[in-house]
């Protein structure tokens, strides 16, 4: 049974998966990384919007803080004893692959491994270690510690006893849990969110209407119901002879290009790269990206756990 995880790499990503951990009375985990940087507390500091929304008491916030501990060195005990593991650093395909030889040489040899990616091949993520049956994917959405998908993806050698197990400490610590049994490019949400991203860049680029009418579409529209009715429930609903109608005739007119639309292209060669550069689609300020950052944060805490408004 996993009692102990170990959590490799103390970034934004690995300090919101040891929160979901933390829910688990029975766990501890251990955060590793190759410096100090103020971890615990800043986990802490996150922890405060879940006290102020009434998710849970500031008491529980330390019992759970209580459950997690830091190193910077992977003899650490923590390391060692850990039941399982989820790497959670850079999307750089030789970093992972080597963090996993140095974690398969310090845990133990029954230590089951997750990778947090979102577009890499586990498969190719876990081709230097020597038990390959007992490494997953573990697709965490960010912010980890909100989005309640999380998709496990089975390489082409994982266990299904290890697929399983995976599912089942996830669903436990409260999040929704799915498997992916291919290995496949975007695994299972991310697919359907690029081909959604793909149609609107064709859209915007071919001049039928601008960005900001782009997303007021989808947020007024189709946006409104999908956390409650999915794609397919949402075909069966309507039926599937129209689905099909449907399909037959606009499939022809919707964009299926392989490589990324010439105005994402042309915006990327004028260093218009979104809120990093302060431009894109739209022209973003440091005000306006914060804002934009914490009506997120905002409408996904009102969504789980309610308005705190009177």
């Amino acid at each position: 049974m996993i009692k102990n995880i170990m959590i490799c790499g103390a970034g934004l990503m690995g300090r919101g998966i040891a929160q979901v951990f933390a829910a688990c009375e029975d766990l501890s985990i251990t955060l590793y990384d190759v410096r100090e940087n103020d971890t615990l507390g800043k986990i802490a500091e996150s922890m405060k919007m879940f006290i102020e929304r009434g998710a849970f008491l500031e008491e529980e916030a330390k019992a759970r803080l209580s459950r997690m501990r830091f190193t910077t060195s992977l003899k650490d005990e923590g390391v060692k004893n850990a039941d399982m593991v989820v790497e959670a650093v850079f999307e750089d395909m030789a970093l992972k692959q080597d963090t996993f030889v140095k974690l398969e040489e310090a845990c133990r040899t029954d230590c089951i491994f997750a990778t947090n990616t979102s577009v890499m091949s586990p498969s190719e993520i876990s081709a230097k270690i020597k038990h390959r049956e007992r490494f997953v994917g573990m697709h965490f959405w960010n912010p980890a510690h909100l989005i309640p998908l999380v998709e496990v993806v089975m390489t082409d050698a994982t266990a299904e006893e290890i697929a399983q197990q995976t599912l089942d400490i996830l669903n436990r610590a409260g999040k929704k849990a799915v498997l992916c049994r291919k290995d496949v490019p975007g695994f299972i949400a991310n697919r359907m969110q690029q081909a959604l991203w793909r149609e609107a860049a064709s859209i915007v680029g071919r001049g039928i209407c601008d960005a900001e009418t782009v997303d007021i579409a989808v947020k007024y529209s189709f946006g409104l119901r999908l956390p409650q009715l999915g794609p397919c429930e949402n075909m069966d609903m309507v039926g599937l002879d129209l689905a099909y109608n449907i399909h037959d005739y606009i499939f022809e007119y919707i964009e299926d290009s392989h490589r990324p639309a010439p105005l994402l292209a042309k915006l990327k060669e004028e260093g218009k790269l979104g809120f990093k550069s302060g431009g894109g689609f739209y022209k973003w300020t440091p005000e306006q990206q914060a804002k934009s950052h914490h009506d997120l944060s905002e409408f996904l805490l009102n969504l789980l756990f309610g308005s705190t408004e009177p």
